[in-house]
C-alpha cells in the first residue's frame, strides 16, 4: 500500500487541534457532561443496555477517528464530534467494568490512571514532548487521542468514586473538582506552573467535573440528584456545543 509522504510532514498537519481558549474549555466541559448523560440515556432510557450501547458508540467513535486521522487540518465539527463520542465511550467503559463485570471503582480508577500514565510515558519517550501544540504527525495524534480516551474513562471512575463510594454526593463532588481546577489555574497564572502539566491536569479534572455535574442534574432525588431527564440535559448540552463549536479556532502554534 502506498503511503502519502506528505502526511508525515509538519506542514501537512497544521491546525489538527483547536486553540486552547475559554470557548475550548466550555465545549470540553459540556462534552464531558453530555458523555455522562447521553450514555445513561442511550443505555437506560432507550433500553439498549450497556453492551449494545458500547458496541454502537465504539463503532461511531472508530469511524470518526478514522476521518479525524485522515484529515490534514483542524475541522471543528469533526474534532468535537470525536470528543463527544470518546466521552460517551469512556463513560461506558467504566460503567461496564463497574455494573457488568463487577470491578470496583477504586480498581477502575487506578487501572485507568496507570494506563494514562503509561500512555504519557511512551508518548514522551517517543516524541520528547506532550504538548498539544506539537501534534505534527500521525503518531503524535494517535498518542493524543489515546490519552484523551483514558482521561475520560479515568474521570468517570473518579467522579463516581468520590460521589458514590466516598459518599460525598454529586453536588460536593462537582464543587471539589471545580475547586481543584481553580487551584491548577491559579498555579499556572500566578505561580508560573508548566503549561503542558497545567493543561493535562485541567483536561483530566474537567472529566470528573462533567461526570459529577451530569449525575447531579439527572439522578433521582433519592440518589442525590436533581432529577432532570437525561434526554433533556443531553439535548440542551448538544445544542450549546453546536452553538460554540464554530467559535473554536485552530491552534496557531501547530
Amino acid at each position: 500500500m502506498q503511503v502519502n509522504p506528505g502526511l508525515n510532514t509538519p506542514a501537512a498537519w497544521l491546525s489538527k487541534v483547536p486553540e486552547v481558549t475559554l470557548v475550548f474549555w466550555l465545549v470540553k466541559i459540556f462534552s464531558t457532561t453530555v458523555g455522562e448523560t447521553a450514555a445513561d440515556f442511550l443505555s437506560g432510557d432507550l433500553g439498549q443496555g450497556l453492551p449494545r450501547t458500547a458496541v454502537i458508540m465504539a463503532a461511531l467513535l472508530i469511524g470518526s477517528l478514522v476521518l479525524q486521522l485522515r484529515t490534514t487540518r483542524y475541522t471543528a465539527n469533526l474534532y468535537w464530534v470525536t470528543v463527544v463520542f470518546i466521552s460517551i465511550v469512556g463513560t461506558l467503559l467504566t460503567d461496564i467494568l463497574t455494573d457488568t463485570v463487577g470491578v470496583s471503582l477504586i480498581i477502575s480508577a487506578i487501572g485507568f490512571a496507570v494506563a494514562l500514565a503509561l500512555t504519557f510515558a511512551v508518548w514522551f519517550s517517543s516524541e520528547r514532548t506532550l504538548s498539544i501544540h506539537s501534534i505534527t504527525s500521525r503518531r503524535r495524534e494517535i498518542f493524543y487521542w489515546l490519552a484523551i480516551l483514558f482521561t475520560f474513562a479515568l474521570g468517570t471512575a473518579a467522579g463516581d468514586l468520590f460521589a458514590e463510594v466516598f459518599e460525598i454526593g454529586y453536588l460536593l463532588a462537582t464543587i471539589v473538582f471545580a475547586v481543584l481546577i481553580g487551584f491548577v489555574a491559579l498555579a499556572y497564572y500566578k505561580l508560573h506552573a508548566r503549561e503542558v502539566l497545567a493543561f493535562w491536569l485541567v483536561y483530566i479534572l474537567t472529566r470528573p467535573l462533567g461526570a459529577s455535574l451530569g449525575d447531579l442534574l439527572t439522578q433521582p432525588h433519592d440518589q442525590g440528584g436533581i432529577g432532570i431527564p437525561a434526554k433533556f440535559i443531553s439535548l440542551v448540552l448538544l445544542l450549546a456545543i453546536a452553538f460554540l463549536v464554530p467559535r473554536t479556532k485552530s491552534d496557531p502554534l501547530t
